[in-house]
């Protein structure tokens, strides 16, 4: 039997989750997590991940697996995903991977460049030194030791410019040199996708709606009890859209509804920031443009199983 695995990209809040769970139900597939925020188990209300009921309807993986103290990179959750992959294989059963991180699937179907995992010490130093000499100098530095990278980020990208400086600093080869030795495609050719593009004003709404949604069903307590942890900042778990928003008001900093405004206007960036990454780097991907959950079906079907 072929092997059969459907990618289901799409912003926030645009259904994919429902479509994906609407899928396997109806083919008997298991589904695969590819959203970085989803992995953590302490943010089941602000990621917005599967209810227990509907985990309950088919099989899902790589949901709420993880720490929020534990870190996990591209190149982690392609490990993981490739391993749950061959296992539904090896079942024979379908799968369908879905989620809204871009990264995740360009990973699977383009592959990744593996680059070993930074000690948080080295990491800790590289900031330091980023604020402490600033930009231009820290670029200069970097320019020494990996020139295509300084070349090729923009000016202002901390981030970036950090990260290809404690690759080189941890492991002696450039972060250049590393990508140009990735790995290939976990999947080749074995698999379909869609990605869902709703028309924007109706993704918004439902943005604005679900973070009140989220609130009622105790988004602000899940904050409160991440905070009470004392965990580093930088962590991915602890940069979610929402985290930080309703952080401040706990914080005593600003109003429930001052925090809950600033939170769907994050949200409405986030959803954007993935419209335009699907535009650029999944221009060959099939799009459903519906909005409501009927009409996204009626496109799949067609689209991933005619």
């Amino acid at each position: 039997m072929a092997r059969r695995i459907w990618l289901i990209a799409g912003p926030t809040a645009s259904g994919k989750s429902a479509l994906a769970l609407r899928l396997a139900e109806q083919t008997g597939a298991e589904i695969v997590n590819a959203d970085s925020m989803q992995l953590y188990r302490d943010l089941r209300i602000l990621s917005a991940r599967p209810s227990a009921e509907e985990e309950a309807r088919a099989r899902h993986h790589l949901f709420g697996v993880a720490d929020a103290a534990d870190g996990w990179s591209v190149g982690r959750w392609l490990r993981a995903a490739t391993a749950i992959l061959a296992e539904i294989e090896a079942r024979g059963r379908p799968a369908v991977v879905v989620g809204g991180t871009g990264l995740y699937f360009r990973a699977l179907t383009r592959g990744l460049a593996e680059t070993p995992e930074i000690p948080v010490c080295t990491r800790r130093e590289a900031e330091a030194d980023y604020a402490r000499i600033g930009e231009a100098a820290f670029r200069v530095r970097l320019a020494k030791a990996d020139p295509a990278a300084e070349s090729r980020i923009s000016s202002g990208d901390q981030q970036r410019l950090v990260r290809a400086w404690e690759v080189f600093a941890a492991t002696g080869v450039a972060l250049t040199d590393w990508r140009e030795t990735g790995a290939p495609p976990a999947l080749n050719d074995s698999w379909t996708g869609v990605a869902l593009a709703p028309p924007r004003a109706a993704l918004y709404a439902r943005c604005d709606a679900r973070l009140e949604a989220m609130l009622q069903a105790g988004a602000l307590e899940e904050v409160r009890e991440l905070l009470a942890r004392g965990l580093d900042l930088t962590l991915p778990a602890m940069k979610a859209v929402g985290v930080r928003e309703l952080a401040a008001h706990l914080r005593g900093e600003t109003p429930l509804a001052e925090a809950l405004a600033a939170a769907q206007r994050e949200t409405r960036r986030y959803a954007k920031r993935q419209l335009t990454w699907m535009r650029g780097q999944m221009a060959d991907w099939p799009q459903i443009a519906a909005a409501d959950a009927d009409s996204q079906w009626t496109e799949a079907e067609t689209l991933l199983l005619g």
